[in-house]
């Protein structure tokens, strides 16, 4: 396995380590066979040991708050991206195929376009939001 050369008080050791199983090693010293126990020595850390108070989390927080529904159709991001301009408010009459919301996904502007006609009963985004693919943008009543 490994050799060394110890020199102990002027007398040269040339030790062959063989085999170490368990807590016995096999080895040679000046071409005579040995079987060594080897006992585990506890070691103490220089290091010390960072200790930290647990985190402790408000009621509520890490968790994301969404308004509930209205009702109505659900008009949602087709990908992940950051919404630039929204082209609506609260209360305005939208026909199909109208651009509702301008948002930037994968560096390219991105039309949202209303699937049907109605009134816009809620905005669910402001502008420089960044959502997620499926989120719900803005809410259409009839």
């Amino acid at each position: 396995m490994k050799k060394y050369k110890f020199n102990i008080s002027g007398n040269v050791y040339e030790v062959h380590i063989k085999d170490i199983e368990d807590n016995v090693a096999k080895l040679e010293v000046n071409g005579t066979a040995y079987n060594v126990n080897i006992e585990e020595e506890i070691k103490t850390s220089k290091t010390p040991k960072l200790i930290r108070k647990p985190v402790e989390k408000k009621p509520g927080e890490g968790f994301i708050h969404k308004s509930p529904s209205s009702g109505g159709y659900q008009v949602t991001a087709p990908l992940p991206g950051t919404i630039l301009k929204i082209n609506v408010k609260v209360g305005d009459s939208v026909t199909e195929g109208q651009n509702l919301v301008v948002m930037e996904a994968m560096k390219m502007e991105n039309q949202i376009l209303s699937q049907k006609s109605g009134v816009v009963s809620a905005i669910k985004v402001g502008t420089g939001d960044t959502v997620m693919q499926d989120d719900v943008l803005i809410e259409i009543g009839q």
